[in-house]
Order: C-alpha cells, then sequence, then structure tokens
C-alpha cells in the first residue's frame, strides 16, 4: 500500500461516510472494550477521532485512520515510536495494546484506542516554557537520532514540494486566473528551497513531523504529544520553527531559549536555521496539496469553503512571492 493516494473533485461516496455511530461502537465492542453509547467526535480532518465513555467509567480516545493514507507497517512503526519514546520517560500518549496488538481492524477501518489525556495550549510567550519545550524536544530527537524509521516519508523538497505543486496543476485545483502566476511563482521558491537544503545536506532523524503550538499539549507536569500522526525522517529544525512567531529578533530571541533547554540533551545544527523560510515555503505548499487530495471528502468542502475559491490562490500566489523574498535574505541569527 502507498503512503498517500491521490483523489479529486467531491462525491458523496467516501469511504468515511461508512462510518456510522453504530460501526464504531461495534468496533470498540470488537476488542473487548464497552462504551456505554456516548461518542464525542473530536477536532481531527485527516483521521476521525472520538472520545467514546465506556461502561467501568474510563474515557478512552478512538482514532480510526483514513483509508489509504498509511500503510499498516507505517502505523506499527508510528506505534513504536511512540512506545519507544514513552519507554525513555518522554510524555507521549501510546497505544493501548490487546494482547499485544495496538492496530486493529473492522469493517474495512484500521484503528487504534488510546488513554484519553488531556491539556491546554503551551504559553510560548513565557521563556521557560520555551525552554522546557526545548528540554522536551532535545529529548525526543536524542531518541530519534537513534536509529531511523524504515516505513515512514522522509521530508524532502520533492514529496513537500514538487509534488504538491504537480497534483494541484494536474487536477486543476488552482483558480485559471492566477494559475500561471502561481506556478512560476512556486517554482521559483521551490529553487531557492533546493538552494537552501544543498547548501548544508542537513542530518536528518525521526521527527514528530508536526509539531505546531496546536499539536503540544500543556499541564502541570509539562509538555507531552498525543498523537504521531504525521512522524517522519527530517531535519530538526522542523519540530523547532512552528514554535517561533513575529519578528526575526522576537524569534531568534524565542529560539535563543528553546535552545538552552534543547541542547541539555541534543545538539543543535546552528546550520539549519537557514531552513526555516525553506521549511515554511515546503510547509505552505503542501497544506494546499492536503486539502485538495482530500476534497472528495465531504468534511472538507464543508469546513474548508473558500480553499476552491479565487481570493484564496490569488492569496497564496501572494504568500508564495513573499517567500521568495524571504528566502533571498540571510538566515535567522542568535
Amino acid at each position: 500500500m502507498s503512503n498517500h493516494i491521490n483523489t479529486g473533485k467531491p462525491n458523496s461516496l467516501h469511504p468515511y461516510e461508512q462510518l456510522t455511530p453504530d460501526c464504531i461502537l461495534d468496533a470498540l465492542e470488537d476488542v473487548d472494550f464497552h462504551p456505554t453509547g456516548s461518542l464525542l467526535a473530536l477536532n481531527s480532518y485527516e483521521n476521525r477521532v472520538y472520545q467514546v465513555s465506556l461502561e467501568d467509567g474510563r474515557f478512552v480516545i478512538a482514532k480510526f485512520y483514513r483509508p489509504g493514507r498509511w500503510s499498516d507497517a507505517a502505523i506499527l512503526e508510528e506505534h513504536t515510536f511512540s512506545q519507544e519514546l514513552a519507554g525513555k520517560d518522554i510524555p507521549v500518549v501510546t497505544p493501548i495494546a490487546i494482547n499485544n496488538q495496538t492496530l486493529f481492524e473492522f469493517n474495512q477501518f484500521r484503528f487504534a484506542v488510546f488513554p484519553r489525556q488531556g491539556g491546554r495550549t503551551p504559553e510560548l510567550e513565557q521563556p521557560e516554557i520555551l525552554e522546557q519545550l526545548g528540554r522536551f524536544l532535545g529529548r525526543l530527537h536524542a531518541v530519534g537520532a537513534s536509529k531511523p524509521f524504515t516505513d515512514r516519508p522522509k521530508l524532502t523538497v520533492q514529496n513537500f514540494g514538487y509534488d504538491s505543486l504537480n497534483f494541484l496543476l494536474e487536477h486543476d485545483f488552482i483558480s485559471p486566473e492566477v494559475r500561471t502566476n502561481y506556478q512560476h511563482a512556486a517554482e521559483e521558491a521551490l529553487q531557492l528551497v533546493e538552494q537552501r537544503y544543498e547548501a548544508i545536506l542537513p542530518r536528518n532523524i525521526r521527527l514528530h513531523g508536526d509539531c505546531h503550538p496546536g499539536n503540544l499539549l500543556w499541564t502541570d507536569n509539562g509538555p507531552h504529544f498525543v498523537d504521531l500522526d504525521d512522524c517522519r525522517t527530517g531535519p530538526a529544525i522542523q519540530d523547532l520553527w512552528m514554535l517561533l512567531s513575529g519578528t526575526n529578533d522576537d524569534m531568534g530571541q524565542q529560539f535563543r531559549h528553546i535552545l538552552e533547554g534543547y541542547e541539555t540533551f541534543f545538539e543543535f545544527d546552528l546550520a539549519e536555521l537557514s531552513l526555516i523560510e525553506a521549511l515554511r515555503t515546503l510547509r505552505i505548499l503542501h497544506y494546499s496539496a492536503w486539502l485538495a487530495r482530500r476534497w472528495d471528502d465531504p468534511a472538507f468542502p464543508q469546513h474548508f469553503p473558500w480553499f476552491d475559491s479565487p481570493r484564496y490562490w490569488e492569496e497564496q500566489m501572494i504568500t508564495l512571492r513573499e517567500q521568495i523574498e524571504r528566502l533571498q535574505l540571510p538566515a535567522l541569527k542568535l
């Protein structure tokens, strides 16, 4: 099975339409959980995720993986990575194992069950929070660097950048009014991204992969991840740059706080700072292609109605031109 599937325009036959409440409850029963019948759909578009009330008073989180996205081996490698991290006392929520199995299947849906773990978004304006996040991610990367993934993908200019652009062009998602200018801006930006990568040839390690503040939860005990769905191989800066915001001076100050904690556990290559705008560019293109690849899922036109509009593509073209300017400036300095 390939890691990703290409999809086209919306239709009424998406597999998730078969994931009814009865199907969800029956799936839990099938692996010896006993739900009360109470379900709460959580905010997830890539997969379908539900909080489920059990008869013994517990709550669990049932995650139904998007059909066709990952191979079984890739999902199990995600589970193994989370267990490896938890085994080093790094706070990551791991799937519940039943008879040493963490990935289940019911009515052609693959799913996993997790303990419920709450938290809040970290307050990134506080230096002590940034330093603690740095320690957390430094520990995660120390484990991530100890061996490679074999089934999870690598973050590359090709798969995040050129493949994304090609999908948008081949499936006619870009508004005709800006298609040519968008393509030119994207290609110029990607050439600059390639130059940044070729200049430093970054070391690739196992990562969380999508470490934006919304994917980090904070409790009185500090930060933790509840999901490693996007874990992949890539440069360490990928898990750090999305925690930064504001002007270059602001980001430099924030990164110094992160680095103070991070390097307690893992050495950071400062040359990777030159990849921040490169990775931002790749994320911009990948996000548009992600929406396009999921456009046959009825949840996407419903929740992202602006995506299929000329204004969206005009704004994206402007954003890519801004990225071209940023990629021609010196890298962030500490």
